[in-house]
């Protein structure tokens, strides 16, 4: 079933209820964001786009693109979704992987766009939904709804991941994908027809475009739609709200905001963070700001959703709870020995040894764009996706991340998981934020720095002699710090996730002289 019928239902039943409000007061109810989708996908059809085509979006949010978006999936055509600040470099490595038959700019990047080699056409949309794509919409008496048959593994959408470590891989998701998740995930987070979402994230990645998309549109739900995160916007529209979704930052932001009250998240049933660890202080110190306990959970570009910390149960912090229904998360050793979820492997171990995490499922892409000869390498034998995280599992069967399987230090032999440093850095009074990496040492193969942001007023008050003497008292003497730099903030992607490869690069040589 083509993916696009779930949310058809969802048109057709709802009818004359609000489905999206911006910020400025427009609004767009169910039968109206039928009827653009409709238009759009006769528009799309009229450019020569066909079902199994690749449809690439450059654009700024707007709900023009969310309707883009679906307007592709009712036609069967591949939406393909780039961060509207991507350079030409890599806007044209984008377009070459992909070989669109149309892309979708803002209309200052047309002229760039066009100058790209291959055989797609061009079409507008700018920051207020205007623009050739939209202009002189054919007009129908009726918002045909229906949708293109197609098999359930056809590709509805190419997500490219954020290429810390190389090139950017296109991640290919099929309509089942979408389905599957958008599923567990109403059901999971508890989604009714009565919510208000919050949308302020991103609509080029998974947790804006996918998750919280989704979530309102399948069930039936309204979203409040932002153009972008903006604090005081996010606090005032908080009263009429029920659902917060995102990454950290909004967390801390909104601790750091006099308007965040216990009475301004009244309404608030659940707030959800994502896409980046959210520290266990942030955590209780949110609950203890306006009593609410966010929901973290855990997911991936290629995989959507994975594991959430229940709606209705204990959220631990740091942690991202179980598994979704109808998907198998496993952790393996070097040697390939599963460590049971239960609370320990087979031997009697403790389970919260760290290991490599591995999922399977029908959220599980099936491989990246142009790269089905290096699938051995993505998958396991018996078809798990080895997602490159490392993590362990507690006694009740929840899952920590300790983070990226690439982000391991190895010094002298010893594995340092940046995230159990970074921990202990963040209890220390005066440290706002930290990231932790491996740099070369000549000694020790790589040494472990950490980039330290500290709380304004701090500096000249906290040094790094200070922080490795509290260090010391809580971690083996092989995790500490060889140096620690402070910085005014630290590199981050659109999703909040810290670049340690900027830093690392920027660092390379602060332990030549160690």
């Amino acid at each position: 079933m083509n993916f696009f019928e779930l949310f058809a239902q969802t048109i057709r039943t709802r009818d004359e209820a609000v489905a999206l409000q911006e910020i400025a007061g427009a609004t767009m109810t169910y039968r109206q964001l039928g009827a653009v989708i409709a238009r759009l996908s006769d528009k799309l059809r009229g450019l020569n786009v066909a079902t199994g085509d690749r449809v690439l979006v450059k654009a700024p949010k707007s709900p023009m693109v969310i309707c883009t978006y679906l307007a592709c999936l009712k036609l069967g055509a591949v939406f393909v979704p780039i961060n509207p600040d991507a350079t030409d470099d890599e806007t044209d490595y984008f377009v070459r992987e992909t070989e669109p038959a149309l892309i979708v700019c803002d209309p200052h990047w047309a002229a760039a766009c066009k100058a790209i080699p291959g055989q797609h056409q061009i079409a507008t949309l700018d920051a207020h939904g205007r623009g050739s794509l939209v202009d002189d919409l054919p007009m129908t008496a009726a918002a045909d709804l229906s949708s293109v048959a197609l098999p359930d593994d056809a590709p509805a959408a190419i997500l490219f991941t954020s290429g810390t470590t190389g090139k950017p891989k296109g991640a290919v998701l099929s309509h089942d994908n979408l389905r599957s998740n958008a599923l567990a995930l109403v059901r999971q987070w508890g989604f009714q027809q009565s919510d208000t979402l919050i949308h302020a994230l991103p609509i080029f990645h998974t947790h804006g475009l996918f998750v919280a998309s989704h979530c309102v549109l399948v069930s039936g739900a309204q979203m409040i739609f932002m153009a972008k995160f903006d604090i005081d916007q996010i606090v005032a529209s908080l009263p009429k709200a029920t659902v917060l979704m995102g990454v950290p930052t909004f967390y801390t932001r909104l601790l750091q905001h006099d308007g965040f009250t216990r009475e301004t998240a009244r309404n608030i049933r659940v707030f959800i963070s994502g896409s980046a660890p959210l520290p266990a202080e942030v955590f209780l110190a949110f609950e203890k700001r306006c009593g609410h306990r966010p929901l973290e959970r855990y997911g991936m570009t290629e995989t959507n959703m994975i594991c959430s910390n229940p709606l209705n149960g204990e959220r631990v912090p740091g942690s991202v709870g179980r598994p979704l229904e109808g998907i198998t998360v496993r952790i393996c050793k070097p040697d390939g020995s599963e460590v049971d979820a239960s609370g320990a492997d087979a031997s009697g171990a403790d389970a919260s040894e760290v290991g490599s995490i591995q999922v399977k499922g029908p959220n599980v892409f099936n491989g990246y764009w142009k790269r089905s000869e290096r699938r051995n390498e993505d998958f396991t034998a018996d078809g798990f996706f080895i997602t490159g995280d490392m993590g362990s599992w507690d006694s009740h069967g929840y899952l920590t991340i300790s983070g990226r399987s690439k982000e391991l230090i190895i010094s002298g032999g010893f594995n340092v998981y940046p995230k159990e440093v970074e921990t202990q850095l963040l209890k220390i009074a005066g440290v706002a934020d930290t990231a932790v990496f491996g740099v070369p040492h000549r000694d020790l193969g790589e040494g472990v720095v950490a980039a330290v942001v500290l709380v304004p007023g701090q500096q000249g008050n906290v040094t790094s002699d200070a922080l490795r003497a509290v260090l010391k008292e809580k971690l083996s003497s092989y995790k500490l710090p060889k140096a620690i730099v402070f910085v005014d903030a630290l590199p981050r992607n659109a999703m909040g996730k810290v670049q340690r490869n900027a830093l690392q690069k920027t660092y390379q040589a602060v332990l030549e002289k160690d």
